[in-house]
């Protein structure tokens, strides 16, 4: 018995994964990024890096397919193989050298025409055209002055 390899069991076995995502509706990119950020590293804008065992990928899947439009985002990973079996980064770059981002990411949309940070762009068109009707000749202001 002393000469056996350890068992190791298939959901301990971790790969790598790196998680693309294309998503059409600025609500769900928010929630979906925010979703990645709990199951690895940013690399780029839309692309992660994932450490993850069987049961974290069914986990993230599931967690992602409850965001996602399957009709009109995308969402592909890409299974790099065994995390333990690679180089510490199997990664390289052409342009700006690759570095993960130590920084948390904060996604922050602005209506720099108002000077508002706005929700999504459907909110942020709704309020442009609540301004429009306000400044239209004759619309009735309820501003406290009579």
């Amino acid at each position: 018995m002393y000469g056996r390899a350890p068992i190791i069991t298939i959901a301990a076995v971790r790969h790598t994964y790196l998680v693309c995502y294309d998503i059409s509706n600025d609500l769900r990119l928010r929630r979906v990024h925010k979703a990645l950020c709990g199951f690895g590293d940013r690399l780029q804008y839309s692309v992660f890096e994932c450490r993850l065992s069987a049961s974290d990928l069914a986990r993230c899947k599931h967690a992602l397919g409850r965001i996602i439009h399957t009709r009109e985002d995308q969402v592909l990973f890409v299974d790099l193989g065994p995390a333990d079996a690679r180089a510490d980064r199997a990664i390289t770059a052409i342009g700006r050298s690759y570095s993960t981002l130590e920084a948390p990411c904060i996604i922050i949309d602005r209506d720099d025409s108002i000077g508002l940070t706005t929700g999504t762009k459907r909110a942020a068109a709704a309020r442009a055209r609540a301004r429009r009707r306000l400044e239209e000749p004759g619309a009735e202001h309820d501003d406290g002055e009579r």
